[in-house]
């Protein structure tokens, strides 16, 4: 009876957060879809091929507005590769994809306050310029030509069909034009349920970690953990084991929010959060994809890197908000546990939840249902299939 008991109360919480979470996702992955619907992904390659700072500023823009799977996101740095941009501004363009994306700055306002929005925003381009320092300093030619090749191979990894697809409006025109045209409603529709489909699976993993956590591991085990009794020890330790745990909880994109709201609340500090919601991107099965794109060389350096720079971004922000008093009372983050009730959560759901039901309906009807078919296709194989089948469901 006991452990039904602990179950239910687990489901109630994901249940209770999901429900809380959903129309900011909504929203996020909207605008996200708006922007990547008259963006051509042919223009991002043009404009990535070296690595100089304007680049680098233009790839992380780029990869802003772009999808927040992890997955979908290593995949799509990739393809970037293999087609002209300079490896750095492929790795700057995944980090921004999934660390400066406007729903996660939704979803950490939401849950953990404005300030962690705000941190977000500050660390990944302190996280951006390490990474681009340490791989000028850092980056040999040989292993960067060996990391081509193996890219050229085109080994499978995860949403290899989704990052293939240029789901963008192609006929000209001004932005509002293509925008608010047939075709531009067939690419937002696309874009946005593509989204979707990629990143729902992360998602429900960390939804349900986090009301398992929240519900069956005491607090005090976190403290412990975290050095929660020793302030300057917690602050130090923070954005050192924060991509740790990470690394091993194998939730990455927005999933991981949910359980940065516990680890909050269970004691780890600002900085450690931060580096924590970083570390996406280390999980171990994109450590392993790392592998298979670059090989194993060049995953260890990203490996090496990226943490050097998440540790490094952790304790920026720890600083700087800090030192201007802006870091938060863990006891005002919230694991919502209320279910559902008629307040502004509900209304707004109702609103975004039709906005994402038209969006549904308009992407079956103009060939989504092949397009859903081929997100973990061979990207060499699915491009073109693609770009014509979105050609001719634009009526």
């Amino acid at each position: 009876m006991n452990q039904t008991h602990a179950i239910l109360h687990a489901l109630f919480i994901t249940a209770s957060m999901t429900w809380e979470i959903t129309w900011a996702l909504i929203l996020g992955f909207g605008l996200s879809a708006v922007i990547q619907a008259v963006v051509r992904k042919s223009t991002v390659v043009r404009l990535l091929g070296d690595d100089r700072p304007r680049t680098l500023a233009l790839a992380a823009g780029f990869g802003a507005a772009s999808s927040s799977c992890s997955y979908a996101a290593v995949a799509l740095a990739r393809s970037l590769f293999r087609k002209g941009a300079s490896f750095t501004a492929a790795m700057v363009f995944e980090i921004a994809s999934t660390n400066l994306v406007i729903e996660l700055g939704v979803i950490l306002a939401l849950l953990m306050g404005w300030q962690f929005t705000v941190a977000e925003f500050v660390g990944g381009p302190v996280m951006i310029v390490i990474v681009a320092v340490l791989f000028r300093l850092l980056l040999r030619e040989q292993l960067l030509r060996k990391a081509r090749e193996q890219a050229d191979r085109g080994i499978a990894g995860s949403m290899e069909g989704h990052a293939a697809m240029d789901m963008s409006v192609q006929r000209p025109g001004s932005f509002a034009s293509r925008l608010f045209s047939a075709d531009g409603y067939t690419a937002v529709a696309h874009v946005f349920v593509m989204e979707w489909a990629a990143i729902i699976r992360d998602l429900a993993i960390g939804l349900l970690a986090a009301g398992a956590i929240a519900a069956w591991v005491p607090d005090r085990f976190w403290r412990f953990f975290f050095i929660a009794g020793h302030p300057l020890a917690a602050k130090l330790w923070g954005p050192l084991i924060g991509p740790v745990v990470a690394v091993i909880s194998f939730v990455c994109s927005i999933g991981n929010v949910p359980l940065a709201v516990v680890l909050w609340k269970g004691g780890i500090g600002f900085g450690g959060v931060v580096a924590f919601i970083f570390a996406d991107l280390l999980i171990l099965p994109i450590l392993n994809i790392y592998r298979k794109y670059y090989g194993a060389r060049m995953a260890l350096f990203l490996l090496g890197t990226f943490y050097a720079a998440m540790v490094a971004a952790g304790y920026v922000v720890e600083l700087i908000f800090g030192g201007l008093g802006l870091i938060p009372s863990p006891a005002r983050a919230r694991i919502p546990d209320q279910g559902v009730s008629w307040d502004y959560t509900t209304w707004l759901n109702i609103v975004f939840l039709a906005l994402a039901a038209a969006l549904i309906v308009r992407f079956a009807r103009t060939g989504g249902v092949a397009m859903l078919r081929m997100m973990g296709g061979s990207p060499d194989n699915h491009e073109h299939d693609h770009m014509n089948s979105h050609a001719s469901h634009t009526d």
